[in-house]
């Protein structure tokens, strides 16, 4: 009874102190999946045929400057944070329909890493 409630307590912990995202990424492996597949049309400090990600997670979708978004991502109101992203990447077009990337990130795992890695690249 004792261990299970040690378990219990434990459990409990690792719930409440978890990140937002259930599936932590790895910001290594991330930048890793960024340079392998990302960067023939994005850049971390430059727009490029996709918007610069420098600063990326905690923004509204369609607000990085210099960039010529389409008016669905320009109008759509989104913050990008691990759930918006993660969706995004999952299926741009069912998040933002009309918007121009035509690339999707099907595995979970890739998805949070390089999410990771956005996150890390938008510290100040």
């Amino acid at each position: 009874m004792k261990l299970m409630m040690t378990a219990l307590a434990i459990s409990v912990i690792a719930l409440t102190t978890a990140p937002e995202s259930a599936a932590a990424g790895d910001a290594l492996r991330g930048k890793v999946l960024y340079d392998t597949r990302c960067v023939a049309c994005h850049s971390v400090d430059d727009n490029l045929v996709g918007p610069a990600h420098r600063g990326v997670y905690g923004r509204r979708a369609g607000s990085a400057q210099g960039y010529d978004y389409s008016t669905s991502v320009s109008n759509s109101h989104i913050k990008w944070t691990e759930k918006t992203l993660d969706s995004w990447l999952a299926n741009p077009e069912g998040l933002i329909p009309g918007q121009k990337m035509g690339y999707s990130v099907p595995d979970p795992k890739d998805r949070a890493d390089l999410i990771a890695f956005l996150k890390f690249i938008s510290q100040p």
